[in-house]
């Protein structure tokens, strides 16, 4: 694997066209980020070490482009310093962490990681609360560009369709004008998505997604996700089984403990493993 520099990076804009002849939502893409092998995140023996305690311990995993991964565990098993590290928040103590074959993550600091097409969600939702929907995602798309020399400018007709195909997948279409401070908790998690999704990753984070939603909220969050499959790489940690069992759809799914991995499968397959069973499912 070969490292560059995220200055070589170019963003396409959204797919236009499609049925009816609106905007259909397209896969993004970025020159530069070398996805030949069929893989967009390569940890490879990730150890982290504070003050003697292995949060990570010989992490390796890869995550395809397209994919939908779920991470699962028990608490302390690693999966927020994981997110540390891909993020750049966190250094590796050992191994490596590439993004595509060609950017090494540990070169680069966490605004360069955003910029060559990494995106993070925190469990809980940050957004512009007094604000409106429609702002929030405008300020979001000139964030891309830099909100300095954008700040004032007009949308122009394509940038409005890019926002009023995002509202409607969040289907936040009818809040639009309403500030953001008086959504439903679940709303703002969707709004906050649709944020990073205005800056077009390719590799989206996502922590704890339905913390605190109620279960229509939940089933609507699989449904956004399950929208966004293939068309964006999505890493999934969550504690809630039947949302993971909605989402992983027979894709893999990974069990860290201890700071590594401790099984990889279907949710079927590491729902009846007695390594996870004892564990995690279990308890």
């Amino acid at each position: 694997m070969t490292s560059q520099t995220p200055d070589t990076i170019e963003t396409d804009s959204l797919m236009q066209g499609g049925a009816g002849g609106g905007v259909s939502y397209g896969r993004p893409k970025r020159e530069g980020v070398d996805t030949t092998h069929g893989a967009i995140l390569y940890l490879e023996s990730i150890s982290v070490v504070f003050d003697g305690f292995k949060a990570l311990s010989d992490l390796s995993l890869d995550i395809g482009i397209g994919e939908l991964r779920c991470i699962i565990g028990p608490n302390g098993a690693g999966k927020t310093t994981m997110m540390d590290v891909i993020t750049g928040k966190t250094r590796a103590t050992s191994g490596s962490a590439f993004f595509g074959q060609n950017y090494d993550l540990s070169t680069l600091s966490e605004a360069q990681i955003a910029d060559v097409g990494i995106g993070r969600k925190f469990q809980r939702p940050t957004v512009f609360e007094h604000h409106s929907v429609f702002e929030n995602l405008e300020l979001a798309m000139k964030a891309k560009k830099g909100v300095k020399s954008t700040l004032f400018a007009r949308l122009n007709s394509s940038e409005m369709d890019k926002i009023a195909t995002m509202l409607d997948m969040l289907r936040l279409g009818a809040e639009h004008h309403r500030p953001a401070g008086l959504l439903s908790h679940g709303q703002k998690q969707w709004l906050e998505i649709g944020m990073l999704l205005m800056q077009e990753p390719l590799l989206l984070l996502l922590d704890e997604p339905v913390a605190g939603m109620t279960d229509a909220e939940t089933e609507r969050t699989g449904e956004l996700l399950n929208e966004l499959r293939g068309k964006h790489s999505l890493v999934v940690v969550e504690h809630d089984m039947d949302f993971v069992a909605q989402i992983a759809q027979g894709d893999k799914v990974t069990v860290l403990c201890d700071g590594s991995v401790l099984a990889e499968g279907t949710m079927q397959q590491v729902q009846q493993d007695p390594r996870v069973i004892e564990v995690y499912l279990g308890r």
